[in-house]
């Protein structure tokens, strides 16, 4: 989807143009996020691009999708449902950023066409968190192991260093010194 900033001036300054469509973005995401996204449904976004004060051009959109995702234990495909609102700002002059708030998202506009397949896309990405577990992984499934390695929980990593770690010969004596504190 994609809108030229002086025909949204002309035509929708005074009623908002409301959009309702199905992107194909798959291809897009997997080419620029390949590690991050395995699969991709097609996205359905609604909503409206509005003229507000200045001639700058606001969109707010409604985005609904399922997403296929690697686990961040085990890289096993996990299905993450996304829907999601977002809004976005475009202006045409790089000065105008500054009548936004620092939290506003806004994009200057260089070539007269807001496109906002690339938005969708991005706020896509943005709605993966960083630890996503398959339902098995959720539910206790045994750590992936394999030789010489093996995933700990972050739980039990200190019991884990504490087998491992060996007991300096020298020190080992001291141990003898105080017998009823061999857990400190």
């Amino acid at each position: 989807m994609k809108w030229s900033l002086t025909e949204l001036w002309k035509n929708h300054r005074s009623e908002p143009l409301l959009f309702d469509e199905t992107l194909d973005l798959k291809a897009d995401l997997m080419a620029r996020y390949g590690d991050e996204v395995l699969d991709l449904s097609p996205v359905h976004v609604t909503g409206t691009v509005s003229v507000i004060d200045g001639g700058d051009v606001v969109v707010t959109a409604q985005v609904i999708a399922d997403l296929t995702v690697p686990s961040s234990r085990s890289l096993a495909p996990v299905d993450l449902p996304v829907n999601f609102s977002m809004t976005e700002f475009y202006v045409s002059d790089p000065a105008a950023t500054q009548r936004f708030e620092k939290t506003d998202v806004v994009m200057v506009v260089s070539d007269d066409q807001v496109v906002l397949d690339k938005a969708v896309g991005d706020n896509i990405i943005l709605q993966i968190p960083m630890h996503i577990l398959s339902d098995a992984e959720k539910q206790g499934e045994a750590m992936p192991a394999g030789q010489d390695w093996q995933v700990v929980a972050e739980a039990d990593l200190e019991a884990v260093e504490k087998e491992n770690q060996p007991v300096d010969p020298r020190l080992a004596k001291l141990k003898d010194f105080f017998p009823d504190q061999d857990d400190q």
